[in-house]
């Protein structure tokens, strides 16, 4: 009997070199991987990619004890093969270079001048092969007077306003700006850099060249301000933190019941009659000061405390079943934990599991594109530390002398 035919993915053939560590990269580079390109991602010999060990938590092997890979690093690096090369010595800045003029891609990550220094930078390594895609990511690009400054995803959401627009509003307890839970000023430009990589190859099927691409993270979060950098542009207001509630809907922001919060999303003024209705309050809707958004907009600082005092009268799973019967958009703010026992989230599995060196079926997010040809695949785990040295290099040509003599240098590890 036949085995079925596998076809292949969107990115099979593309090969990545990825000298990228953290999360922006890495993010970027899974990204590719999960579409079906083969990463190669280059670490540093005995500790490799920085967030191995940013934990606890860290994975537990099969015998409950903890490994050095941390739940960060296992986030942003599957589908991956991890090569460990020293690129502060002459021979690992030879062997990245060869490793280059076999790929389609280089991506990194490092401040600016660095790559220039090992001589890995853009115009090195294009001279050896104009076909290249040269991918830098930096916290702000490769020009401009920050060009040199480190970038760091908390830093980055401050000086890019991200910051200023989150939060309770002023006056309120707990009022002040308030960074995002996670780095998404890392995971925009991660994504952005994905896009224009894809850009540059097709760039490259139709005339042959490759490309350099400057990803910062401070222009992905500007960028990322969508309509409130546009009411400034446009409007001239600058906008301010409003905590959960929306600056031109109310009722429109998350509201705490006898157990847990709901988020009351209602966007027209018939869906605001009934939710009067259902929350026993019908003379609301009559109410001049809220019979349409506008009013309820200019006059939230009376409306809300009314709509906070009811929704405390029931508990989260009420709300939730006579609001969704009325046709009155809602949610439960969920803790992680209920997000993966989620109905919805186990119906379009968004966990996964892969088996790893150091246990079998290792838990991990799984990844939002779904194309109907060339589906998303789980190949591989997120790499140990130097795992496919070798295998890699001898794909690339390496004798066995030649390898050994890297061995020798402590230009490569495992």
């Amino acid at each position: 009997m036949s085995m079925p035919v596998i076809p292949p993915q969107a990115l099979s053939g593309v090969r990545v070199l990825d000298l990228s560590r953290v999360l922006a990269g890495p993010w970027c580079t899974q990204t590719l991987a999960d579409l079906g390109a083969d990463v190669i991602k280059i670490e540093r010999p005995g500790s490799g990619d920085d967030t191995r060990g940013w934990g606890p938590p860290f994975l537990r092997d099969r015998d409950g004890q903890e490994t050095g890979e941390s739940a960060y690093y296992l986030c942003a690096n599957r589908n991956k093969r991890s090569l460990a090369v020293d690129i502060a010595t002459a021979d690992g800045q030879a062997l990245i270079r060869r490793l280059a003029r076999g790929c389609d891609v280089v991506v990194e990550n490092f401040k600016v001048g660095d790559m220039a220094r090992y001589g890995l930078d853009a115009a090195r390594l294009r001279a050896d092969d104009p076909r290249l895609i040269y991918c830098s990511i930096t916290g702000y690009g490769q020009t401009g007077p920050y060009a040199r400054r480190p970038g760091y995803d908390f830093a980055v959401q401050g000086l890019g306003g991200l910051m200023s627009v989150t939060g309770e509003r002023d006056g309120l307890p707990g009022a002040g700006p308030q960074k995002v839970g996670v780095a998404v000023a890392d995971l925009f430009t991660g994504m952005y850099a994905t896009v224009a990589i894809l850009a540059a190859l097709r760039h490259r099927d139709m005339t042959g060249e490759g490309q350099v691409i400057d990803m910062a993270l401070l222009d992905a979060q500007v960028a990322m301000l969508a309509n409130l950098g546009s009411q400034y542009l446009v409007g001239g207001v600058v906008p301010h933190r409003m905590g959960n509630g929306h600056p031109s809907i109310v009722p429109y922001q998350a509201f705490e019941a006898a157990d847990g919060h709901v988020i009351l999303a209602v966007g027209n003024d018939a869906q605001f009659a009934r939710f009067c209705a259902i929350a026993g309050h019908p003379e609301w809707a009559g109410d001049p000061r809220f019979v349409r958004n506008a009013d309820r907009v200019r006059n939230r600082d009376a409306l809300v405390p009314l709509i906070t005092d009811a929704m405390r009268m029931r508990s989260r799973e009420d709300w939730l079943a006579v609001l969704e019967a009325g046709g009155i958009p809602c949610s439960p703010v969920n803790d992680i934990d209920e997000v993966f026992a989620d109905p919805q989230v186990r119906a379009r599995g968004l966990r996964v599991s892969v088996d790893h060196p150091a246990r079998d079926a290792l838990p991990l997010v799984a990844s939002p594109l779904r194309l109907s040809a060339t589906p998303v695949r789980y190949r591989s785990a997120p790499p140990t530390l130097g795992q496919h040295t070798e295998e890699i290099l001898r794909e690339f040509g390496f004798s066995g002398e030649e390898i050994a003599a890297l061995w020798a240098a402590e230009a490569i590890s495992s």
